[in-house]
């Protein structure tokens, strides 16, 4: 049986990805691995919701910043629909078939952590992990590259501003320690997505200083690390139980069908991507310095 990668398996899905079980194993792999990292530096697993009500994303100025990226949801209007069918040949519900659309597909996981949190008191270490189906829309889809659907862990910190900045620095060092022994060459890039109002004062403090940075395999991104400082810690109102101040964010994600693309374009296919990565792990793990995870 002829084993396929990523790209051929797909096709024109019109980025909606779709994994065997060869695929499905080892992206259930990388996940494990990488909740593991979370777990060994204390994080709590939790599971969010898909959807978001948009006006909590809009709170948190996501339409503002990403609206190139939205994607929102709406039910069918039941007394209209009769009078406005779906159209087979726009392949589409028209609009006014719909209900308001209230709800939001988010674009990462982290959006529901800080709402989750909103109006709590936290310690200053805090840490969370989750995984999430994640949605943007994109001017084109490729493959496992880019997609409308995909799947995004990551591990997030809430607490001081030194827990904010020591989380990342950890895993910067484990994810790079992890590329080598999976022998996947990364760069590591700062980034511009917008966390912060493009017009105003903290627009300028992320261009001098970038909140994101990204680790690219040749030109695709696979991981990042994101710090937002105090920004969802005065908008969704968690406070440090310390001091009672804003808390400090920061978090690492993983887009977990990206790192399918890179292992197979670089390994060749999903038997030898699979070995990397469990030969990876192992190697990690015999290492004493990161066999306990990276230490916050």
């Amino acid at each position: 049986m002829t084993t396929t990668t990523p790209e051929q398996s797909v096709g024109a899905t019109r980025g909606l990805p779709v994994l065997g079980p060869e695929g499905t194993r080892l992206l259930r792999l990388l996940d494990d691995t990488f909740e593991a990292w979370g777990t060994a530096a204390g994080a709590r697993p939790m599971t969010m919701p898909p959807l978001l009500p948009a006006a909590d994303l809009a709170r948190l100025d996501y339409y503002d910043n990403f609206p190139h990226q939205a994607v929102v949801a709406a039910p069918l209007d039941l007394e209209r629909r009769a009078t406005e069918p779906f159209s087979a040949d726009t392949g589409c519900f028209p609009t006014a078939a719909l209900e308001p659309a209230a709800l939001g597909l988010p674009s990462a996981s982290c959006y529901a952590v800080y709402l989750t949190h909103q109006g709590t008191r936290v310690a200053d270490d805090h840490l969370v992990t989750i995984c999430s189906w994640c949605f943007r829309k994109e001017t084109h889809y490729e493959g496992m590259r880019r997609q409308l659907g995909f799947r995004m862990r990551e591990i997030v910190a809430v607490g001081t501003r030194e827990h904010a900045e020591n989380h990342l620095a950890a895993f910067t060092a484990r994810i790079h320690a992890f590329a080598a022994a999976l022998d996947l060459p990364l760069r590591k890039e700062a980034a511009c997505d917008p966390f912060f109002d493009k017009g105003g004062s903290k627009a300028l403090l992320q261009r001098l200083t970038p909140v994101k940075h990204e680790f690219l395999y040749e030109d695709l991104a696979i991981a990042s690390v994101n710090t937002h400082r105090n920004f969802f810690g005065d908008r969704c109102d968690i406070t440090l139980e310390s001091t009672g101040g804003p808390a400090f964010t920061s978090c690492v994600a993983f887009g977990l069908e990206r790192w399918l693309s890179a292992l197979t374009r670089r390994h060749g296919d999903w038997e030898s991507a699979t070995r990397a990565v469990l030969d990876a792990d192992a190697r990690l793990r015999a290492d004493a310095s990161l066999a306990a995870g990276p230490v916050i």
